[in-house]
Order: C-alpha cells, then structure tokens, then sequence
C-alpha cells in the first residue's frame, strides 16, 4: 500500500452527506486535540493534507481520505468544552450517523494522549468498540513528551487499564514529532485492509 497516494476526498458535516461507502475504511477517533490530523500527516508522509486545527474542537465535520485500496475516516474530536451543546448534539449524531450506516470499517485507530489515562469520554469510546466488535487498536500520541522513567511507568499504566480486555488490546506508542510508531500503525492499517477484503 502506498500510503502517499492519498487524497482528501471529502467532508461531511450531516449524515446525508455521507459517501457511498465503496472501500474498507480506517476510522481515526479521538478527543480534541490529540493529534489526529498530525497522525493522518505523518503516515501519508503529507505535512498538511490533514489540517491541524489551533483551536480543538474546530473540525465539525467528518473528513474522508482516498487511497487506492481504502479510506481513511476522520471524525469529529469529541470532550472540547468550549463548543456549544448544540454543535456537541449535531457531531454525536453525525458521528452515531457514520457508525450505524453498516460502512465496511476495516479497523479503528483509537488515538489518546499517552502522557494521561483515558479520559471519560476515551473510555466510553473504547467501551463502544468493544462491545460492538469492531477491530482496533489504540495509538498513544505524543510520546516524545515522555522521558523514560515517564513512559516505562505510562506504559505500566496502560497495560493494567486494558488487562481486564480479553485477548488485549493492541496498544502502539506514537510520536508525529520524530515518527515513532508511523510504521506500526501503517502496517497495522495494511493487514486490517487486507483482511477486510
């Protein structure tokens, strides 16, 4: 797969405007401002395909990726305070919209900040993709953030979090800073694509 063969596609702001889903799909979910679209940029080896917002929380619509053999979904950062009830009712249903449409998602690349636990809403997510069967693994961003005792005790921390889970949970430390991880997560898209036919 060559993953510098993306594209932006599209953005969907309601459900009805949702795609025709013609290609196994990479869902990308995370809170405001954990660094999906930087994730997006550093696997696609693009510096601004995936628009890296100043502000969390100011990508209101869902954003399709092509690639030859799939898609890449990047949904709407969810837990940004500062966004009205109103806008945080219109993502959730849009994202709901996404996720009950019966799409082929191939896998989901749940992102959250390695730096801290899950939050409330990571944990719901992670419930969600559990009970719902959906292939993923889990992306620590910003480990360049971490020095070693940190990250040896973070890592700790996150295995102990996800032990209860049968089977595991792939968990793939991950930096857009120097790269590290990019080639995980990339294979790791590869096979789930590959396995979804």
């Amino acid at each position: 797969m060559n993953f510098q063969n993306a594209s932006f596609e599209y953005a969907a702001g309601r459900v009805e405007q949702l795609p025709a889903c013609t290609l196994p799909e990479v869902m990308f979910s995370g809170r405001s401002n954990v660094g999906k679209s930087s994730l997006i940029n550093k696997i696609l080896n693009r510096k601004a395909l995936a628009r890296v917002s100043s502000t969390p929380g100011k990508t209101g619509t869902i954003n399709f990726y092509a690639l030859p053999e799939c898609r890449l979904v990047d949904l709407p950062g969810y837990g940004y305070a500062k966004v009205s009830d109103k806008e945080k009712l219109r993502w959730a249903g849009l994202v709901e919209g996404y996720l009950s449409a019966g799409r082929r998602i191939a896998c989901v690349l749940q992102l959250v900040d390695m730096r801290r636990l899950p939050t409330e809403d990571d944990a719901h997510m992670i419930r969600y993709l559990l009970e719902s069967g959906l292939p993923f693994a889990v992306v620590g961003t910003k480990s360049d953030k971490l020095n070693k005792t940190q990250r040896a005790s973070q890592e700790a921390a996150f295995r102990e979090y996800f032990q209860e889970v049968p089977g595991g949970v792939l968990f793939l430390p991950f930096s857009a800073l120097n790269g590290e991880g990019a080639g995980e997560v990339r294979a790791y898209i590869e096979e789930s694509c590959a396995g979804a036919g």
